[in-house]
């Protein structure tokens, strides 16, 4: 059976078109998977009130952390898999998925149950207000027995990317949605047969899409006889590959450790903003879901621009690098910049649909808004720099500047701040990073030896890994999960 990579050509003709066409199916994958966690908050929120919508919000934050240890390894064998099916090399696909799956899942399961042991710690670590560690504890643990399935499906869904395979992932993601979204009323109600659970019905909606999902998705893998299916004597590829877990280790470990990063800033916020208390919670809570959806062109622009110049700089054309990178931030500035001002219009409208019209969380929110969210306009442009960088395998320059604009610099502001700046500190710690990471970007993209080539480990991806990468700089604000 010969592989079914499927690449696009995009070394030729006019570049600003074949950047939008290209970022689209991204831009749609995003929006899916982020009304998961933005339709769940409003249930949350309308249904049992600012305590609970505070717990999801930090609970969210946690399970993203422990996934993002994974989730670059992942993006790595991504990579493996899309290099073995440019080269037809369907015996090798299948060598690096029994691998990424046989390693990991055990690390998963294992981090599962300690979480779901030492939730209660871990929320002691985040500084819940009291009134919302009940609800927040019930959620958490039920969250941590969706990680063994969710992470399976999102490493399976990324390498069905690597062959070339976008359509089923989007498929499987809007199922996942559709039974979630719809699950989730029902068993926080306890509507006709369903059982009133509360808050952890929401988390156990969030369980029993992603089993059932799982379970459709092997079933499809061997009804359709997919790249990565294993049969016979190929299931003995579950058995981890040491030269291919050398490989999939050094290149996942620095996008692994940038979603960490991203993960931990994310997480030391929350537990600066909880100690404002739970309406302050709340209110930063319903901001970042729609801080998900401010972030959605820039990411689709970036994941498109380091598709895009990963053929380019395969095909030795660096004369089109440049025009690429120009197009991108010219999309992000366009797309990022009229939802910047479409929220700024509408902010009230829109955080009333996880708040209500009468709750003392809305003004809170209005004013996070007002402060925050014009930074991501500078922050999709560092994502389309970095995305041009990641095509020619440049992954430890951005985890550098993340790591110093996320972790000391932007903590830093937000702790020590509030001397001068009050509780504004908070917020305005958000634009002054965004600043300097964009300042950071362009001068190693100006400056930088990022243009000599790689280490031959470092292979330049295929379209559709270059487009995972890129989903690595986005920030966790809302997130479910890292993506998939």
């Amino acid at each position: 059976m010969a592989s079914q990579a499927i690449k696009r050509d995009l070394t030729t003709g006019p570049i600003g078109p074949a950047l939008f066409q290209f970022a689209i199916p991204t831009l749609i994958s995003s929006i899916v998977q982020s009304l998961q966690g933005s339709v769940n908050s409003i249930w949350v929120g309308r249904f049992l009130g600012e305590n609970a919508l505070a717990a999801t919000s930090s609970a969210n934050l946690v399970l993203f952390l422990t996934m993002s240890f994974v989730f670059g390894f992942g993006m790595a064998a991504t990579i493996l898999i899309g290099q073995a099916s440019g080269r037809k090399d369907l015996d090798q696909v299948r060598r690096v998925f029994g691998t990424i799956v046989g390693s990991f899942f055990v690390i998963v399961a294992i981090v599962s149950a300690l979480g779901w042991i030492f939730t209660p710690q871990l929320l002691g670590l985040l500084h819940m207000p009291p009134e919302a560690v009940a609800p927040a504890l019930a959620y958490l643990r039920v969250i941590f027995l969706v990680l063994p399935p969710a992470l399976t499906l999102a490493i399976i869904t990324m390498t069905l990317r690597g062959t070339g395979d976008a359509m089923t992932p989007l498929w499987f993601m809007l199922g996942v949605v559709v039974i979630d979204c719809g699950l989730n009323p029902l068993l926080i109600l306890g509507v006709g047969p369903f059982p009133r659970m509360g808050i952890a019905g929401s988390a156990t909606a969030t369980l029993v899409a992603n089993l059932l999902a799982l379970v459709v998705m092997v079933v499809a893998i061997y009804w359709r006889d997919m790249p990565i299916r294993l049969r016979g004597a190929e299931l003995g590829y579950l058995r981890p590959d040491p030269a291919l877990l050398k490989r999939i280790v050094a290149m996942g470990f620095p996008m692994g450790l940038q979603m960490i990063v991203l993960s931990l800033a994310g997480i030391a916020m929350v537990r600066l903003v909880n100690r404002e208390g739970v309406d302050t919670a709340a209110a930063y809570g319903v901001a970042l879901q729609l801080w998900t959806y401010v972030q959605m062109p820039a990411v689709a622009v970036s994941a498109a621009v380091s598709a895009m110049a990963a053929q380019n700089i395969g095909a030795g054309k660096w004369d089109r690098i440049g025009a690429i990178t120009r197009s991108g931030i010219l999309f992000n500035l366009a797309m990022t910049g009229g939802l910047v001002v479409l929220l700024a219009i509408a902010d009230r409208p829109a955080l009333a649909l996880f708040l209500g019209g009468d709750s003392p969380a809305l003004p809170i929110a209005q004013h996070i808004q007002l402060i925050v969210t014009w930074s991501f306009l500078l922050a999709g442009g560092t994502m389309v720099l970095f995305g041009t960088m990641r095509a020619n395998g440049v992954v430890w320059v951005p985890l550098c500047v993340f790591a110093f604009t996320m972790l000391p610099l932007r903590l830093g502001i937000a702790t020590f701040g509030r001397g001068v700046l009050g509780h504004d500190a908070l917020w305005i710690s958000f634009p002054i990073s965004s600043v300097t990471s964009l300042a950071l970007a362009i001068a190693f993209y100006r400056w930088g030896n990022w243009r000599k080539p790689r280490a031959p480990m470092m292979q330049r991806p295929s379209p559709e890994a270059a487009a995972e990468e890129a989903l690595a700089a986005a920030e966790p604000e809302g997130r479910m999960t890292p993506g998939g």
